[in-house]
């Protein structure tokens, strides 16, 4: 109990370093000139591929294919992710086509898109009472499953000649800096596995990392090429009422479908908290290897930061609420 309370303080930090590196972006960017000091741009490529050749070391094959038995859970849970989501944003296309406001839902459609988040997933499904096996192996395979489907979707809507994209550039980058990492990690796991958990924390924090510095950079660019003025606070309100008008619908949506498939108390909450997490991490990574126009990437990264944080601190309340529902029948029964 006292272990999970720490963890989640610690993503209330990583929330507010979060905000601290918008701040930083607007008070100090990080200029061109600097780079001859420090090359930023390059550090975070090394450290995106890092980033997914440690998550490849972290998976653990064994435990994994013991839990594919449960494939009903895990069919509905990456349905939500990547079906569900981004129906939900489609029927909007039509009207946001050929209009100011298309980049906007192209935003919305990008998070719509990505992958499930992992780390708080686990540790909300494990407050929460969930099953905790079957969210590790969700929240692993949405990871892999997004590595294809993230820029499958979008490369429906992001085209080659309006944002002077080059695809076997895309492809090369998503190769090197994602797939390329999981196999090798996937690979040295049998001989790094113990080196990893033991260092687990440090390489969860390597992660915060390089989303903190991912995001100073986007917003160094955004406010020193003064991408803002084009974000109205009109804009900024159907991002955020659309991102969190999505969470609900999923959620509900998932234990709507739980509920007919006659699913177990544990298996419920991992199918509505796994199912309606969207991934920083992912959805920072892949707005640098999409081929997403320099000035329209902090866009992209307005949805996803505004779901993340409110996803961290909406389901952390709910985690604890259906802890307690879950304590009391035991007192009781005592």
């Amino acid at each position: 109990m006292k272990l999970n309370k720490v963890k989640l303080n610690r993503q209330n930090i990583f929330l507010i370093l979060l905000i601290v590196m918008v701040a930083a972006g607007k008070l100090i960017p990080f200029r061109e000139a600097y780079s001859h000091y420090f090359n930023l741009a390059g550090f975070i490529d090394w450290g995106i591929a890092a980033i997914f050749l440690l998550y490849g070391l972290k998976l653990n094959i064994k435990e994994i294919i013991r839990d594919i038995s449960n494939w009903k859970l895990h069919l509905l849970v990456q349905l939500g992710t990547f079906v569900i989501f981004p129906l939900l944003v489609l029927p909007f296309y039509g009207l946001a086509k050929d209009t100011e406001y298309f980049v906007t839902w192209l935003s919305v459609f990008f998070l719509a898109s990505l992958p499930s988040t992992v780390s708080s997933s686990v540790v909300m499904v494990s407050i929460a009472k969930g099953n905790v096996t079957s969210a590790i192996f969700n929240a692993s395979v949405s990871g892999i499953i997004g590595i294809v489907m993230t820029p499958l979707l979008m490369s429906f809507f992001i085209q080659p000649g309006q944002e002077d994209v080059d695809n076997a550039e895309i492809i090369q980058q998503l190769l090197l800096k994602v797939l390329l990492p999981i196999i090798l990690g996937i690979i040295l796991n049998p001989l790094f596995k113990h080196l990893v958990a033991r260092y687990s924390k440090l390489i969860a924090e390597f992660d915060k990392l390089i989303i903190l510095l991912i995001v100073y950079e986007s917003f160094s660019k955004a406010f020193t090429e003064n991408v803002f003025a084009s974000v109205e606070p009109g804009v900024f309100l159907i991002i955020a009422g659309s991102v969190t008008g999505l969470f609900f619908l999923v959620y509900h949506i998932l234990r709507y479908l739980a509920g007919k498939l006659d699913f177990k108390r544990e298996d419920v909450i991992t199918a509505t908290f796994c199912g309606s997490k969207k991934s920083l991490v992912h959805g920072s990574l892949f707005v640098m290897v999409l081929g997403i126009a320099e000035d329209q990437k902090v866009l992209f990264l307005l949805p996803v930061m505004i779901y993340h944080s409110f996803q961290l601190f909406y389901v952390s309340w709910l985690a604890n609420r259906l802890e307690k529902k879950a304590v009391v029948p035991r007192a009781s029964a005592m």
